[in-house]
């Protein structure tokens, strides 16, 4: 391997370490190998990093995120709610439980975990304390539900994944169903668990009547039928993914012209929040890609393949080699950077060992959203203990049995193969 690389690769983590912003320490990693091969053309630089924002399937990304954008601004979030809390308002650790029912259905609106753990914190966690949780159990569930947005379609990650390694982005949306759901029941039980064994009862009595659960289904309703609108859309051909982003931005404005809590301030307000969203994300995957070319040239794809092949080939041994790597990486590395300039490397490896294209890309989307609530720089952690202020050793303390349960659902995805590819051979 070319000396240059290693050390492009190695100022990578150092530049992370001292928490130079992603998009900067990966451009400066790219940088320095170009700076390092004067043969080549510095131009060469600056093509591959427009290069890498200039893809139309990408074009989804701003799309989802500004649908996600309005949709806070409709009434939809109160909405869905409403309707979990009517759902299982009652039962032990019932606003826990409502907790993780918003994360999985906003999952499918927003597309932004950072969004949904940021709006979820300071909406629940408060309410949480109110009725007898502890600040940190409640930072760390909201931390936690907030993993299942990347698995629910339309995921960003899910997108970027796609457009990488040429997989159908419908099918990555089927795929997320599966392990979304299984996050979601896990995390539920959990949370019975703990709730049952340190007390969490609330003594706020809610309407779980059918009449307040029928009444607040139909409020949801509407918001609930976007998922199914875009899977059902792109699966008849009715529009591509990026399309399917366009459609979901007017269906959002449509809610909000039907439930009238949305002014044309909010729409300007949105699309300010859709641009620094948006900017922030395409910067890293630009960079991401500039650095990705400077490892295809070095042909380091290959370097490891033929690594693998030689001392690994197996595809179960390489699975759980996988699994450790990226659960370590995405503990340093913001994880949509860290699928740019990993899924290139991987993924023809797992094409040689037989592995689905499907499977292995629920594999890494769920080890990337893992890191995201992983110190020492999970963005989740952060973003969440930033607004409940709990400290980030009783959150870390508190969120044990929580990776214990994150872990075992990853080994259950990883060798169970069907729970992500049965519902797309079922639609496909």
């Amino acid at each position: 391997m070319d000396f240059s690389i290693a050390l492009s690769s190695v100022l990578l983590l150092v530049f992370l370490f001292l928490k130079v912003p992603v998009f900067i320490s990966i451009l400066g990693a790219a940088a320095t190998y170009f700076a390092l091969h004067t043969e080549i053309n510095s131009v060469i630089l600056a093509q591959r990093v427009l290069a890498g924002s200039q893809s139309i399937p990408l074009l989804a990304i701003p799309f989802f995120v500004c649908a996600g954008v309005f949709m806070n601004y409709t009434g939809v979030t109160k909405r869905i709610v409403d309707f979990c809390e009517a759902v299982v308002g009652n039962i032990i650790g019932g606003i826990g439980h409502v907790t993780v029912l918003v994360a999985t259905l906003m999952g499918g609106l927003s597309g932004s975990n950072l969004a949904d753990a940021a709006m979820e914190a300071k909406m629940l966690v408060p309410e949480m304390e109110k009725r007898g949780f502890s600040k940190a159990f409640g930072s760390v569930l909201v931390a936690t539900s907030a993993i299942i947005t990347p698995l629910i379609p339309p995921g960003i990650a899910m997108i970027i994944y796609g457009s990488i390694a040429n997989v159908s982005i419908g099918k990555l949306f089927v795929a997320g169903i599966g392990p979304g759901v299984i996050l979601c029941v896990t995390l539920m039980i959990l949370v019975a668990l703990v709730s049952y064994k340190r007390g969490y009862r609330s003594t706020i009595k809610v309407d779980t009547s059918a009449a307040r659960v029928w009444k607040t289904f139909r409020g949801a309703f509407l918001p609930l039928c976007l998922p199914v609108i875009i899977i059902g859309g792109i699966r008849i051909g009715a529009f591509t993914p990026t399309e399917a982003g366009s459609v979901a931005i007017v269906y959002s404005l449509f809610l909000g012209f039907i439930y009238r809590e949305m002014t044309l301030k909010d729409v300007i307000r949105g699309m300010k929040e859709t641009v620094l969203t948006s900017s922030a994300i395409m910067l890293i995957i630009a960079a991401a890609s500039a650095f990705a070319w400077a490892l295809t040239k070095e042909k380091v794809p290959q370097y490891f393949t033929g690594l693998f092949i030689e001392h690994l080939n197996n595809p179960v041994i390489f699975l759980l080699c996988v699994n450790l790597f990226l659960l370590i990486i995405g503990m340093f590395i913001e994880g949509n950077a860290a699928m740019i300039i990993l899924v290139p490397l991987l993924a023809p490896l797992a094409k040689h060992f037989g592995i689905d294209e499907i499977h292995f890309a629920m594999v890494v989307i769920f080890n990337f959203a893992l890191g995201a609530i992983s110190p020492p720089m999970g963005t989740l952690m952060f973003v969440t203990c930033s607004i409940t202020k709990c400290p980030m050793g009783r959150f870390i303390k508190e969120a044990i049995p929580f990776y214990i349960l994150l872990l075992a659902c990853l080994l259950l995805l990883t060798f169970v193969p069907s729970f992500s590819t049965a519902l797309v051979n079922l639609i496909y």
